[in-house]
């Protein structure tokens, strides 16, 4: 297949639009709630997510490897989306509605609580996002499709930024301990059916393609390993992630930041004004992709992100209206750094093909996975737990140790590890042109034709090393 209607892209996007809940709420918003209303301590609370995900990099390529070989009347993705989406919903609904219980049962609660969401999520994401590189394998389709399905997830992210202040103001909800906990299980009762309809529409839109599954007795290791040879991945495994790790740190510590070193109440604004930027701007990165190049175009995007966000660092109380122009710049390339990082990866995952003769978008989106929620860990884990270093203490007027922290935090250290990036992704090697010879020598190949490797001329493929 190769072009979707407008129909599928939307219904393959649809997932992503209500998943998005484990995004914001839990990174930016269940933090302050679990450490200031339920009583956990922020330190033990960053050591939780960190710790939650390193269990992950066994979970991600567990579920994505059993996703790839596994056969069923339904499909090898669908089954896992569908029922991973309904084990998601009920772990959301008892973590955004905790007892009121002493600080060491709340920590208890959290900590299973966030084990069961994240295994769960797991269960749905993986295969889902494995299903978007089976669904077409054009060059710049591909580019559409997963732009329509990250645009879906930051439209998804920006409700859910907006939606405490939304549900606050709808219900006339007070402010305090009361009040957050009404806004969290509001927020449960929108969410947790949202994920399950929009998994069901996905997963009836589309039937998935018939793959020949090859018995191998290879373990989980090996395939790993030998996935890391592929070049192209490593390069974009390696840029995402060291991106990533920076970009986690001021999606969580923007409430912090706002607060005690703007001295602002409006940290949902600028939110809003974030991701509103990102999803207006991304036509036009799709739009550049299709002219100049996936690479060119995650190169400039990076570019414009981290350059206007480097002067962050610089600001104190008062300087909302700068802190305002420098957030709407740096939205501008937030997009494409989200979206076209997706459609390189399926790209990658046809090389893999070309060398293997296998299908291994389980196994990929699997390391992928666990990257995104490493770098989250990191950014939520080392964030939190140096800012509670520093002498955070809630709710009062904090050190000055504690507002330089939360600078380079929140603005320096993002910056830097987005300048190693963009480095790291000068080297990716795959152009349109590339990507159009891969496909090819996978036609010719499985007409039994030896071929060469289009990554290095002269070197004919032999899948036996």
């Amino acid at each position: 297949m190769k072009t979707l209607s407008a129909g599928k892209k939307i219904a393959y996007a649809a997932p992503a639009f209500a998943l998005a809940v484990v995004g914001i709420p839990v990174y930016v918003y269940l933090p302050k709630f679990y450490t200031d209303v339920v009583g956990v301590h922020i330190s033990a609370l960053g050591i939780i997510l960190l710790i939650v995900r390193l269990f992950d990099a066994v979970t991600d390529p567990a579920i994505g490897l059993i996703s790839d070989r596994i056969q069923t009347p339904w499909g090898r993705r669908r089954p896992f989306i569908l029922g991973g989406a309904v084990l998601t919903a009920l772990a959301i609904l008892l973590l955004f509605n905790p007892p009121h219980v002493d600080a060491d049962a709340a920590t208890l609660w959290f900590l299973a609580l966030i084990f069961a969401l994240f295994l769960f999520w797991t269960v749905v994401i993986v295969p889902y996002e494995s299903l978007g590189p089976e669904l077409t394998f054009d060059y710049d389709e591909r580019t559409t499709l997963f732009s329509i399905r990250d645009g879906a997830l930051i439209a998804g992210t920006l409700v859910a930024a907006a939606s405490p202040a939304t549900v606050k103001w709808i219900f006339s909800i007070p402010e305090g301990g009361a009040g957050e906990r009404e806004t969290f299980f509001i927020l449960s009762l929108i969410y947790a059916p949202l994920i399950i309809i929009t998994a069901v529409w996905c997963v009836l839109a589309f039937r998935e393609k018939a793959i020949e599954i090859k018995t191998k007795t290879d373990n989980i290791f090996s395939r790993v390993l030998s996935s890391l040879k592929n070049r192209p991945f490593r390069i974009l495994l390696i840029s995402y992630t060291i991106s990533a790790i920076g970009n986690n740190l001021p999606a969580t510590l923007i409430l912090y930041y706002v607060e005690y070193v703007l001295h602002s109440p409006r940290a949902d604004l600028y939110l809003l004004l974030y991701f509103v930027t990102g999803i207006l701007f991304l036509p036009l990165w799709v739009a550049g992709s299709g002219r100049f190049g996936k690479k060119a175009v995650w190169l400039v995007s990076m570019a414009v992100n981290t350059g206007a966000f480097f002067w962050v660092f610089f600001l104190g109380p008062g300087d909302e209206l700068i802190y305002g122009i420098l957030v709407f710049i740096s939205g501008i390339g937030f997009g494409a750094t989200l979206a076209i990082p997706s459609a390189i990866q399926a790209d990658v995952i046809d090389y893999d093909e070309l060398k293997t003769g296998e299908r291994r978008e389980g196994l990929y989106i699997g390391l992928w996975s666990i990257a995104k929620k490493l770098a989250a860990a990191l950014g939520v884990g080392a964030g939190l737990a140096l800012l509670g270093a520093s002498g955070y203490v809630p709710n009062i007027k904090q050190s000055e140790s504690v507002v330089f922290t939360l600078r380079v935090l929140y603005a320096l250290v993002p910056c830097l590890c987005n300048a190693a990036a963009l480095v790291i992704a000068t080297a990716y090697p795959i152009s349109g042109d590339l990507h159009r010879e891969i496909r090819d020598a996978i036609s010719r190949q499985a007409e039994g034709e030896p071929v060469y490797d289009p990554l290095a001329p002269g070197k004919l493929i032999d899948r036996r090393s």
